[in-house]
């Protein structure tokens, strides 16, 4: 298990991440969610050991990353560009790998190689950018550590790339019960992955729920009342959308005060809506939400 343990990072003066807490259990994908600067690339740096916590302490398998360095080999960090590698042949990196995981699986890297149709030999550079993410992918499976961490894997890729990648994801947590960390915008394709979520707001952690869970925590419902909705209404609901006379909210599930006022405010339309992860990130973070 991964545990980040009142985690904060100052970079320049300035406080980049604050008393971060959450873990990272064995065998399950957790998405780190928030927008642009929330510090989602700083946390993964730090859990990876590039950097250090200005305060606080991450273990892994009950193991300090700073004080007991050997266990990195365990943790690999994928981030969202593989430029570093451009220049090197597969065998160069397969030679470096070694070096540095000692339980690098180059029959298995080969074997994924093959899978997924790359050549054996010759440079990263002559790679598609959807290549190249799924090659630092395969790569970091084929070092059978225990955890790894992605750094927006998927961002830019066309559709079948990112389909095997999900794919052979889901695949290695469920076999290898490896534990997956994403940092992703990508909701859409983290509902589907992901068994945990934890979300960053202004360099902290605003909440974390399990996926499973994510239905008892709201209700989305879509309501249109004869004039409009009542301005009364307003401050109790968070609005999702609204055209004309319809809107679609998001209550808390155990807000029955608020369902009370809808209903007493006598809507022509009265509807429960399926609830996603996007409704949840746009309630909690507000503004659009595609921001990296």
């Amino acid at each position: 298990m991964i545990r980040v343990s009142g985690v904060s990072k100052k970079i320049h003066n300035k406080m980049i991440l604050e008393d971060i807490r959450f873990s990272v259990q064995k065998g399950t994908v957790t998405g780190v969610i928030g927008r642009n600067g929330a510090g989602k690339t700083t946390l993964l740096r730090l859990i990876a050991g590039i950097l250090q916590p200005s305060k606080g302490e991450i273990t892994v398998d009950d193991q300090d990353v700073f004080i007991q360095p050997q266990i990195k080999q365990q943790v690999v960090f994928v981030p969202d560009s593989t430029d570093a590698l451009k220049t090197y042949t597969i065998k160069e990196i397969i030679r470096f790998y070694q070096q540095i995981y000692h339980t690098f699986d180059q029959d298995y890297f080969y074997e994924l190689l093959e899978r997924f149709n790359f050549h054996k030999d010759g440079k990263i550079k002559s790679f598609s950018k959807g290549q190249k993410a799924l090659f630092s992918l395969i790569l970091a499976f084929s070092t059978k550590s225990q955890y790894i961490l992605l750094d927006e894997p998927t961002d830019g890729l066309d559709v079948i790339v990112k389909k095997q990648i999900l794919q052979l994801i889901a695949e290695v947590v469920s076999e290898r019960e490896v534990s997956v960390l994403i940092s992703s915008h990508r909701l859409d394709e983290l509902e589907k992955l992901a068994d945990h979520i934890v979300v960053l707001k202004g360099g902290k952690v605003d909440s974390e729920f399990d996926m499973e869970h994510l239905k008892d925590q709201y209700r989305k419902l879509q309501v249109a009342f004869q004039d409009g909705m009542p301005s009364s209404l307003r401050e109790h609901v968070h609005i999702l959308s609204e055209t004309g006379r319809v809107a679609v909210v998001l209550v808390p599930q155990d807000d029955q005060d608020s369902i009370d006022m809808i209903h007493q405010a006598n809507p022509i339309l009265f509807e429960d809506l399926a609830l996603t992860l996007e409704d949840i990130f746009v309630a909690k973070l507000g503004g659009d939400l595609y921001v990296s």
